[in-house]
C-alpha cells in the first residue's frame, strides 16, 4: 500500500522527493530501485526529518513503535497520516505519543488493495475510484485534514469523512470480517488429510470468496486484535446465523433456505463492481 502511494504520487507529480525507510533494508532498497522513493533513510526519524508529509504504511500494531520514532523529528508544520485499517488504536496512540504534533495527524484508510504485498505490486492506479476514510480529530487543524483530503482526490480517491467509533464498526463488518472468515475457511481445509484434493478441485467460487487469505498475516492478526470488540460483535452475529442454517440443513427447511439465499442476493446485487477493493 504504502509503495502504491508513492507511486501514485509519482506519477502525478505531486511530489519532489520521496524519502521512504523500511525495517527490512532489502525491501527499502527495492523500493528505490524500482524508482518509488528517491532516497532509502537509515531510520524512521531520518525518513520523517524535515518532510511536509509523513505517511506511516505499516500493520496497525506497529503503528505506536513508529509514532514514538518518529515524534522527536517532526517540524512545526509537518503534516502525519496513515494508513491504518483501524482507527480508535492508531489515533490514541497518535494523542499519547506526537505530543505537539498531533493536531496535524491525519487518520485514514484508503479503502483499496490487493492480497499481494511488496514494492513490486505497487499500483499507481490502486486508488483511482476507491473511497478514502478520514477520522480526523476535533483538534485536528483544518489545514492539515484539507491538504490530506486534497492529496487522495488528487490521486482519485472519494474522500469520505467519518467518526473513529463508526468506522471501526462499518469496517468490523464489511472488511474485517469477510477477511477473518476467509482465513479460517482456507485454514481449515488445509487442515484436513485431502486437503491438496479439495484445493485441486477448487473452483472460480472458492478462489473468489478465498483471494484475500494470501494477505498478509500480520497486517490482518493487527486488524483482527485492535477491532476485536467490534469484530466479535459481528462474529457472534455471524455464527448465530450459521447454527440457523444448520438447523435448516437438518430439518430440510428449504423455504428458509431459500429465503436467505434470495435476500443475500439481492444484498450482493446491489453493491457496485469493484467498488472499494479489499
Amino acid at each position: 500500500m504504502g509503495g502504491s502511494v508513492a507511486a501514485a504520487l509519482r506519477k502525478r507529480g505531486l511530489a519532489s522527493c520521496i524519502v521512504g525507510y523500511d525495517r527490512d533494508a532489502a525491501t527499502g532498497e527495492r523500493a528505490r530501485v524500482l524508482g518509488l522513493i528517491d532516497v532509502l533513510a537509515d531510520s524512521p526519524g531520518a525518513a520523517a526529518r524535515g518532510a511536509d508529509l509523513v505517511m506511516l504504511a505499516v500493520p496497525v500494531g506497529a503503528m505506536p513503535g513508529l509514532m514514538q520514532d518518529i515524534a522527536g523529528t517532526l517540524g512545526s508544520t509537518s503534516i502525519v497520516t496513515d494508513l491504518g485499517s483501524t482507527k480508535a488504536d492508531v489515533v490514541a496512540a497518535a494523542a499519547l505519543l506526537l505530543g505537539g504534533g498531533f493536531d496535524r495527524f491525519v487518520p485514514a484508510h484508503p479503502i483499496a488493495g490487493r492480497e499481494r504485498f511488496g514494492p513490486e505490486h505497487a499500483d499507481a492506479d490502486l486508488f483511482l475510484g476507491r473511497v478514502v476514510v478520514t477520522t480526523p480529530s476535533p483538534q485536528t487543524s483544518a489545514d492539515a485534514i484539507e491538504q490530506v483530503e486534497a492529496l487522495w482526490r488528487a490521486c482519485g480517491a472519494r474522500v469520505e469523512r467519518m467518526e473513529v467509533s463508526q468506522h471501526d464498526r462499518v469496517l468490523a463488518s464489511v472488511s474485517h470480517l469477510p477477511h477473518l472468515l476467509a482465513f479460517a475457511l482456507v485454514a481449515q481445509i488445509a487442515g484436513q488429510p485431502d486437503a491438496q484434493l479439495k484445493l485441486s478441485l477448487a473452483g472460480g467460487g472458492f478462489r473468489d470468496f478465498t483471494r484475500i487469505a494470501a494477505s498478509s498475516a500480520v497486517m490482518w492478526r493487527d486488524v483482527a486484535l485492535a477491532n476485536r470488540e467490534a469484530l466479535g460483535v459481528e462474529l457472534k452475529a455471524y455464527r448465530n446465523l450459521l447454527g440457523e442454517l444448520e438447523r435448516a440443513l437438518e430439518s430440510g427447511d428449504a423455504d428458509w433456505i431459500e429465503g436467505l439465499f434470495e435476500r443475500a442476493g439481492r444484498a450482493r446485487r446491489s453493491v457496485p463492481e469493484d467498488a472499494h477493493g479489499a
